[in-house]
């Protein structure tokens, strides 16, 4: 059972169980993985705190209601094995300015957040627009052979090849 504690998993191994939880997500909801969906729900709990019930009358949360779905427990599932898996390996530390960042950009916690921040917004911001996430996209719509799922990946590796290029020229000079 060392594989457990391992710091980095086979990717292939790894493939293979996303493709086995697939299955099983299609089997038992009939419904594809997918994580953004539930950050736009919290999104509307959140905002329910504020306006109650008015914001049912919003067509976009008549079509995702802002309620704790299996999206949102998967979510929450991402975030404690994240962490047990970190613990049990022996690689969790809290780090608020990574070395790389810090080589490129200076040690500024505060600089590094509100970065981290708005790449987040306008990752969910890029999600919802496209329909879906990188696991909506990349692995269900995929495995369903979608055509826009395909297209949505491509351009996953452009962004993602593009932006390590931009990072890397800036950290080199």
């Amino acid at each position: 059972m060392n594989w457990l504690t391992a710091a980095r998993w086979s990717p292939y191994a790894v493939g293979i169980g996303i493709g086995i939880l697939s299955w099983f997500t299609f089997f038992l909801s009939d419904k594809p993985i997918g994580c953004s969906t539930a950050f736009a729900r919290s999104g509307g709990m959140v905002e329910k705190l504020f306006r109650g019930k008015k914001v049912n009358r919003k067509l976009y949360y008549q079509k995702f209601t802002p309620s704790v779905d299996w999206e949102w427990m998967l979510v929450l599932g991402v975030v404690i094995g994240s962490f047990i898996s970190a613990v049990t390996s022996g690689s969790f530390n809290f780090q608020w300015v990574p070395l790389l960042w810090m080589a490129a950009f200076g040690s500024n916690p505060v600089l590094r957040i509100i970065v981290a921040l708005a790449g987040g917004v306008l990752m969910g911001f890029g999600a919802r627009w496209a329909g879906g996430c990188t696991s909506g996209h990349g692995i269900s719509g995929t495995l369903q052979l979608a055509i826009s799922s395909w297209l949505t990946v491509i351009f996953f590796f452009i962004g993602g090849i593009a932006v390590a290029m931009l990072i890397f020229k800036l950290i080199a000079g």
